[in-house]
C-alpha cells in the first residue's frame, strides 16, 4: 500500500507544481536527462552482475519480446486503420508495448506473491529495459517527425544510448574487476528512476482535451493491461508451461506502461500528451487490472 501512496504522491507533486509555476517551463527535460543517464544505468549495474542465467529463466526473458511483438503488430493495424500520424502511432507503441516490471511491479510481485520471486521478475525488468534500449530506440527515431532514419544514425543513437551502455558493462565489467563495493551507490541512483519518472509525468499530464485521444488510449492500454498478459498466458498453457516461473512471468506482463518510454517519447515528440496519458491512467488502472489477474492466474491453476 506505501508503494502506490508512494506513485500517487510523486504524480501529484508533478501536476501541482506545475499548476504552481513554481518550476521552469522545461523543467522535465532535465530530470528525464538525469533518468536517461544516470539513473537508468544505475539499474543495470544493480542487478544484472547478479542474475545467476539458468534455462528455466528463458520464458521470462522471451515473454517481453513477445508482447513487444504482437504490441508492435497491434499498433501499427490500429493506425493504419485510424489514420493516425507517425509521432502519434510511435509514441502508442512505446507505450503499449514495454512493461513497468519493476517501479510497479516488484512492489506487487511482493504484495501478491513474495519477496523471493523477485528474481525472475528481475529477468523480465532487464529484457524490457534492453527492449527500450535497442528497438525502441529505433522505433523512436523513425516515428520522429524531426529524425531522418539512416543506418549510420540508427547505429550512432542505439549505441550511445547510455541505458544501453550500462547494460553492457554491467555484464562484462563484473567479469574483469570488483564492482560489488559500488553496490550501494548503484541501489540508491537506481532508486530514483521510478519517483523521478513519475514527477516527470506529472509535469506533463495534461486532462484538459483528454476525451479527444480517448479512444487511442484506450486501445494501447486494452492491449498492455488486458491482451498483453493474455497473449503470454496462452502460449503458456499451449506449450504445457506451468509453475512458479510461469505465474509471475504473465503477472508482469500485466503492469502497465514502463515509465521511461513516456521518457523517450518525450525526447523524440511522438506526441508527448498522448504517450503520458497512456502512462498515468494506465498506472491507476492497473492497480484492479493486476488484481483481477491474480486471481485468474489462481482460478485457472496457472502455477
Amino acid at each position: 500500500m506505501a508503494n502506490f501512496i508512494l506513485i500517487g504522491l510523486c504524480i501529484l507533486a508533478g501536476i501541482l507544481f506545475r499548476k504552481g509555476k513554481s518550476l521552469p517551463k522545461d523543467a522535465h527535460k532535465g530530470i528525464n536527462a538525469w533518468i536517461i543517464y544516470v539513473a537508468l544505468p544505475a539499474v543495470s549495474f544493480k542487478y544484472l552482475p547478479h542474475i545467476a542465467w539458468t534455462k528455466d529463466l528463458l520464458f521470462p526473458a522471451l515473454a517481453p519480446v513477445c508482447i513487444w511483438l504482437f504490441g508492435w503488430l497491434f499498433i501499427t493495424v490500429y493506425s493504419h486503420i485510424r489514420n493516425i500520424s507517425k509521432a502519434s502511432s510511435g509514441g502508442l507503441k512505446l507505450t503499449s508495448s514495454l512493461s513497468n516490471t519493476s517501479f510497479v511491479g516488484f512492489p506487487l510481485i511482493v504484495a501478491y506473491f513474495s519477496e523471493k520471486e523477485l528474481g525472475i521478475a528481475i529477468i523480465c525488468d532487464q529484457v524490457t529495459f534492453t527492449l527500450l534500449s535497442t528497438i525502441g530506440i529505433i522505433v523512436a527515431i523513425r516515428s520522429s517527425q524531426n529524425q531522418e532514419l539512416s543506418a549510420k544514425m540508427v547505429l550512432k543513437k542505439v549505441s550511445t544510448f547510455p541505458p544501453l551502455i550500462g547494460c553492457v558493462l554491467a555484464l562484462t565489467l563484473p567479469g574483469f574487476i570488483d564492482i560489488t563495493s559500488l553496490d550501494p551507490l548503484f541501489e540508491k541512483l537506481a532508486a530514483t528512476v521510478g519517483p523521478l519518472a513519475l514527477f516527470s509525468i506529472g509535469l506533463q499530464l495534461k486532462f484538459g482535451g483528454w476525451f479527444s485521444e480517448w479512444k487511442h488510449i484506450s486501445f494501447a492500454l486494452l492491449y498492455k493491461l488486458i491482451l498483453a498478459p493474455l497473449v503470454v498466458m496462452l502460449v503458456a498453457i499451449i506449450l504445457g508451461m506451468s509453475g512458479t516461473i510461469t505465474r509471475i512471468t504473465i503477472f508482469e506482463m500485466a503492469m502497465p506502461t514502463l515509465l521511461t518510454a513516456g521518457v523517450v517519447a518525450d525526447q523524440y515528440n511522438l506526441n508527448p500528451k498522448l504517450s503520458n496519458l497512456v502512462v498515468g491512467i494506465g498506472i491507476l488502472l492497473s492497480f484492479i487490472t493486476t488484481g483481477l489477474w491474480w486471481m485468474v492466474l489462481n482460478y485457472l491453476g496457472v502455477v
